[in-house]
């Protein structure tokens, strides 16, 4: 299936709204990506990802419609050179091998664009499909950190995932 990553729109809203309204999406991200995902919540995210340059943040876009979203964080102090991935997809696409294509390309894009040496994303101890798409994207575990979530009354385990420069 293809897919390409660009730049979010403000035209985006209805897909973003449409795909990012779903639970099972919700449940293996930050409290900040609500359930349920309203126009608000789809305006302010697309203000953020248009906020940043360079461009951390991008839609995955299959069909014409933005379908997900990834993108990569550059931190501050101590891990300046480091960065954060964090992506989601809308669940009709999941299992067509795309996610670990995109985790690829913004990779190759982190590395070029930020004075960055570490990519590292973070994943519930549960998600085990978001691990594997991690791994075939050349990314290796680096750490598991006990009881660190805290999400919908339940406490998880943090993934802790990496790819080097």
């Amino acid at each position: 299936m293809q897919f390409e990553l660009r730049p979010f729109q403000h035209s985006d809203l209805a897909c973003l709204v449409k795909y990012a309204n779903n639970y099972n999406i919700s449940k293996n991200l930050s409290n900040k990506f609500n359930f349920p995902y309203t126009q608000s919540d789809g305006i302010a995210f697309i203000n953020l990802a248009l906020s940043a340059s360079p461009i951390e943040i991008f839609a995955i876009v299959i069909d014409g419609e933005v379908a997900g979203s990834i993108g990569v964080h550059p931190q501050l102090d101590l891990y300046c050179k480091n960065a954060e991935m964090g992506y989601w997809l809308a669940e009709p696409f999941w299992g067509n091998g795309i996610v670990p294509l995109a985790i690829k390309e913004m990779v190759s894009y982190g590395f070029k664009m930020f004075d960055i040496t570490r990519i590292y994303a973070r994943t519930f101890d549960t998600n085990y499909k978001s691990q594997r798409v991690l791994e075939k994207a050349g990314f290796k575990l680096e750490g598991e950190f006990k009881g660190t979530y805290y999400k919908n009354g339940t406490v998880y385990d943090e993934m802790v995932y990496a790819i080097r420069k």
